[in-house]
């Protein structure tokens, strides 16, 4: 179930490893870094901006 993120919210968050600007996918309901090609979840409308946590993509 994709869902929306504000944003003003969105202009504000940055990649935690690269400081990057991050892309909202709302296919897979998820915030893109492709500087660090990381892929952050977005769970109850919550960006989960842990590294540890993030999925790796590919180009």
């Amino acid at each position: 179930m994709s869902q929306k993120i504000a944003q003003e919210l969105l202009q504000i968050l940055v990649c935690p490893l690269c400081k990057s600007k991050l892309v909202f996918d709302a296919k897979n309901n998820e915030l893109i870094c492709f500087e660090s090609k990381l892929a952050y979840k977005i769970k109850d409308g919550i960006p989960v901006l842990l590294i540890d946590e993030a999925r790796k993509i590919e180009e």
